[in-house]
C-alpha cells in the first residue's frame, strides 16, 4: 500500500500571501495529498483566516483539515466553530491544546487536548475524523516522559482517529515512541511530522523552543556551511529524504509535511522517495 502524505499550511497574513499560497497548492496538488491542514493561532487569533483558507481548499476539491486549539476558548466558541466547519462539509479536524496567547493568564474552559477531543465527540459524534498531536521527543512542558505518554493515551481514549507528530530528525525517537504508545493500548496510526530544511539559523532557534532535537552531527555540518545557502539546502534535502526512507521502511503509515507555505522542498523529497 502506498503511504499517504498530508501537507500543512499556516493562514497567510496578507493578500499577497493568500495569492502565493494558491500557487503553492497547485504546485503540490500532483502529490495527491490525502489532506491539507491549516494551523490556528494561539487563542484562536487566526480563526477567520484559518476558516477562509480551509473553505478555499475544500472548494478546490481537496480534503481540508483545520487545526483547532482549545486554550483560551469557551465551549460556546468551539461549538460555533464546529458548526461552521460541519456546514462547510469539513470532515477532519486537528484537535490541539495550543499555546496560551502572551499576556493571557487564564486557560479558558479547556485545559488539555483530551477535553477538546471529548467535547467534539459529544457535540458531533463521528462526523469528524480527529487528528491529535504526538511528541516523540516529549512535549517541552511535560514533567516527564511518562506524563507526556499518559497525556497522549488520554487523547487517544477520548476518541482520536490518528496522530501527527512534532517534527524530529532522530528516527529512533519516533520508533521508540510508537512502541511505547502501542504497549499502552494506543493502537492508531501515528504519522511522523516532517520539516524540510530551508535554512539552518531559523530552524535551530525554532527547534530549541519546541523541543525538537537537531542531532549534534547535523548541527556541526550545517554550521560548517556558514552562509552557503545551496550547500545547506542540498544537505538538508539529503538528510530529510533519508529520514523519510527510514521511517517508511520501519512501518510509518505516511508522512505529514510542515511546508511553511512553500512547495519546492516537499515536492523534491517526494520525488526522491518515488
Amino acid at each position: 500500500m502506498k503511504p499517504e502524505i498530508s501537507i500543512e499550511f499556516f493562514p497567510p497574513q496578507t493578500p499577497e500571501g493568500v495569492d502565493k499560497l494558491r500557487i503553492v497548492r497547485t504546485e503540490l496538488a500532483p502529490l495527491k495529498p490525502s489532506f491539507f491542514s491549516v494551523t490556528f493561532g494561539a487563542g484562536g487569533s487566526t480563526r477567520e483566516r484559518t476558516f477562509s483558507v480551509v473553505k478555499e481548499i475544500a472548494a478546490e476539491g481537496f480534503a481540508a483539515a483545520p487545526h483547532l486549539s482549545c486554550i483560551g476558548s469557551t465551549r460556546a466558541s468551539i461549538r460555533e466553530i464546529l458548526s461552521e466547519y460541519k456546514a462547510a462539509g469539513i470532515r477532519r479536524i486537528v484537535a490541539l491544546r495550543g499555546d496560551l496567547p502572551s499576556g493571557m493568564a487564564e486557560t479558558g474552559e479547556f485545559r488539555y487536548a483530551n477535553e477538546l477531543v471529548e467535547f467534539i465527540r459529544a457535540e458531533t459524534g463521528d462526523w469528524f475524523s480527529l487528528e491529535v498531536a504526538a511528541y516523540p521527543e516529549w512535549h517541552p512542558q511535560a514533567r516527564s516522559p511518562k506524563d507526556d505518554l499518559d497525556a497522549f493515551v488520554r487523547k487517544v481514549k477520548a476518541g482520536a482517529n490518528s496522530a501527527i507528530t512534532q517534527y524530529f530528525y532522530n528516527a529512533d525517537a519516533y520508533f521508540s515512541f510508537v512502541e511505547e504508545a502501542r504497549a499502552r493500548g494506543a493502537d492508531l496510526p501515528i504519522v511522523p511530522g516532517i520539516m524540510p530544511i530551508v535554512g539552518f539559523t531559523k530552524l535551530a532557534r525554532f527547534s530549541d523552543a519546541c523541543g525538537a532535537e537537531i542531532p549534534r552531527w547535523m548541527r556541526k555540518k550545517f554550521e560548517s556551511f556558514g552562509d552557503d545557502a545551496d550547500s545547506i539546502r542540498a544537505f538538508g534535502l539529503d538528510v530529510v529524504t533519508e529520514l523519510c526512507e527510514r521511517l517508511l521502511k520501519g512501518g510509518a503509515p505516511g508522512l505529514h509535511f510542515y511546508s511553511m507555505n512553500q512547495s519546492a522542498l516537499t515536492t523534491e523529497i517526494c520525488k526522491r522517495l518515488g
